[in-house]
């Protein structure tokens, strides 16, 4: 190829028709836009071949041309269909081509020793001459250095032309990318562990602002970022050198119950699909949302502190001493030392109660294992326990299977074998009872107070007495009115008038007449007095309707208390024990009142049953 440095037409390809990558301009050699890197490679080492040279070069933009890498185009190139990268193109000739030595590479560099050069005219003295950056750039190119040329250091030697050993040119390597990754998007899914404010502005130690958080449908928890790939490298020779693929994820197999994956402008998002607390599996990393909260930590003060839940809580750790669980539905795995708390729903304690409490505002409570010095209160719903030691029990209704040293109260109680319990309840079931060491065995029927009815019936007793004392008062008046002799002559001549048995003439009709004015004040007077009489026979059937409905109400109140325990073991007592149904039910007593009532032994009424030995079968109704 034949180069020349001057400029033949305002335009043309440098290189032939074969490389139509650089356009020679008069104001510049020029790269097309639309150019692959490789077209340009190609370009330039056809010109480089060829013994030229670019002078006035930006080895900046000739580099980013040919291998897209180093600093960007300037702006006044974007959408340029041309970039400027040199002045001109001229010829290298090997005169000049030999005042550049060798270059040794050792580790991905490139040294270079500069010193003055000296230019071979022909005469005996040699004329001394400079470097040139282009002609560098070419040489380089041609000792197999084509990329990383350090353009401000060889400028800087060149212009100095002093003797100096430098680096003239570096590998490039690959810069890594970024690994895909998940990333939170909503702060609604971080714990606050921070001390709960109360509502007097003082802050609750035990109890942490939001252990277990809450999210609302439709709500995005997180978002995968798509991994970045890195960025290419390229030795000396400018071979590329690819930086490793980054590890890409995906956030399906953190989908679980309650969360769907929609693809939102461009993005993957992970988003609740229903509202609910958020429980994380340890294992699988899966997120899951649902009306009930999973905890495998523990409640504890290191942990949770004191819980103040809205929702379902399940725990499959143990519940410190001192801790208290406030929420619905409650489940527990572990052993329970502190106190649960539940507003409805129902308690499952599958392992141990021990000197804690459990309550339940509306629903059953059920324990597996042991409850040991402890309080199991049910206001509304069954105490089911498997084994309970000097323990309080209150409830509707209470099983057990085996109970010792123990106070008990409820509507009903079914126990296996009970050894020396205090036992108060409406209906009492036992197979086997008998004291246990110093404490006795002691059952209590409870039997309502029914002296309000007694005292309403008798007072409807006392004016339905009245009522019939009035209305024997009236009666007397009435026949001492009727018994005089005008006027039981006109009420019988009335009467047989009015039954038509007598017909009046004309002439006795005055006369009849005459006798009904005398005898009208009387007759007023009975009226009045049999009108009182049916007022008095009105008043008696209320009191009547009203006694009957006493009577039943006493009924339904007083009920049966029935008592059958099948083997007695040792001493047991049964007694009677009568509660006020208007102070509300004895359940609801606190604990420490539960123990003075049933084993203070100041009992009015005397025993019913008093055995070592047999059993006992007692009703009210027998």
């Amino acid at each position: 190829m034949n180069v020349s440095n001057k400029a033949a037409a305002p335009e043309a390809t440098a290189g032939g028709a074969a490389s139509p990558a650089i356009v020679q301009r008069t104001d510049g050699v020029y790269f097309r836009a639309d150019a692959g890197a490789a077209a340009c490679v190609a370009a330039v080492n056809q010109l480089f071949q060829a013994r030229a040279y670019f002078t006035g070069i930006d080895y900046g933009v000739f580099i980013r041309m040919l291998y897209e890498a180093g600093p960007e185009l300037p702006p006044e190139y974007k959408d340029k269909p041309l970039v400027r990268f040199a002045d001109a193109v001229a010829p290298f000739s090997e005169q000049r081509r030999s005042l550049y030595k060798s270059v040794r590479i050792i580790a991905g560099e490139a040294e270079y020793y500069f010193e003055p050069v000296y230019l071979n005219s022909g005469t005996p003295e040699e004329t001394p001459s400079n470097l040139d950056f282009g002609e560098f750039v070419a040489d380089m190119w041609e000792k197999g250095i084509r990329f990383g040329i350090d353009a401000p250091v060889v400028s800087q030697a060149i212009e100095e032309g002093k003797s100096t050993r430098l680096t003239v040119a570096r590998r490039l390597s690959p810069a890594p990318g970024q690994d895909a990754m998940i990333v939170e998007v909503s702060q609604k899914i971080h714990r606050s562990n921070a001390p709960k404010e109360m509502a007097n502005g003082r802050f609750d130690l035990h109890t942490y602002q939001n252990r277990f958080p809450q999210v609302a449908a439709h709500t995005p928890l997180l978002k995968k970022v798509p991994r970045v790939p890195g960025t290419r490298g390229f030795e000396l020779s400018g071979i590329p050198v690819e930086p490793p693929l980054p590890e890409d994820v995906e956030l399906n197999p953190m989908a679980g119950a309650g969360t769907v994956i929609q693809h939102l402008a461009g993005e993957d998002f992970l988003v609740s699909s229903v509202e609910g607390f958020i429980n994380v599996d340890r294992r699988s990393k899966r997120i899951s949302i649902g009306p009930k909260i999973i905890s495998r930590e523990g409640v504890s003060v290191r942990t949770t502190g004191n819980l103040q839940l809205s929702g379902e809580y399940e725990e499959f750790g143990e519940v410190q001493e001192g801790r208290v669980v406030d929420g619905f539905n409650i489940t527990i795995h572990a052993d329970v030392f502190g106190k649960i708390v539940s507003r409805g729903g129902s308690i499952h304690l599958k392992q141990n109660l021990m000197g804690g409490a459990a309550t339940n505002a509306d629903g059953p409570i059920t324990v597996g294992g042991v409850v040991s010095n402890s309080v199991v209160h049910a206001k509304v719903g069954q105490v089911t326990l498997n084994s309970v030691q000097n323990s309080v029990i209150t409830a509707p209704r209470v099983i057990i299977t085996e109970a010792t040293n123990c106070e008990i109260v409820a509507d009903e109680v079914v126990i296996g074998v009970a050894n020396g319990c205090a036992i108060a309840a409406r209906n009492i079931s036992i197979e086997s009872a008998g004291p246990r060491k110093q404490s006795e065995m002691l059952l209590f029927a409870l039997v309502p107070d029914t002296s309000k009815f007694d005292q309403l019936l008798q007072e409807v007793a006392i004016r339905l007495a009245q009522l019939d004392a009035q209305a024997q008062k009236l009666k007397a008046q009435i026949d001492a009115i009727t018994s005089q002799q005008d006027v039981r002559s006109y009420l019988t001549l009335a009467t047989k008038v009015r039954k038509q048995e007598v017909t009046l003439t004309p002439e006795q009709l005055p006369l009849f007449q005459k006798m009904a004015v005398q005898v009208g004040p009387a007759l007023k007077e009975v009226a009045r007095l049999s009108v009182a009489s049916k007022e008095g026979e009105g008043q008696r059937a209320v009191l009547e309707k009203q006694a009957e409905q006493l009577r039943e109400q006493k009924a339904a109140v007083a009920g049966e208390a029935r008592c059958k325990v099948a083997a007695i073991s040792g001493e047991t007592l049964l007694r009677t024990m009568v509660f006020k149904p208007d102070e509300g039910p004895m359940i609801e007593l606190p604990p420490r009142e539960v123990k003075a009532r049933l084993r203070a032994g100041t009992y009015v009424q005397p025993p019913i049953f008093n055995s070592g030995g047999g059993e006992i079968d007692w009703s009210t109704k027998t």
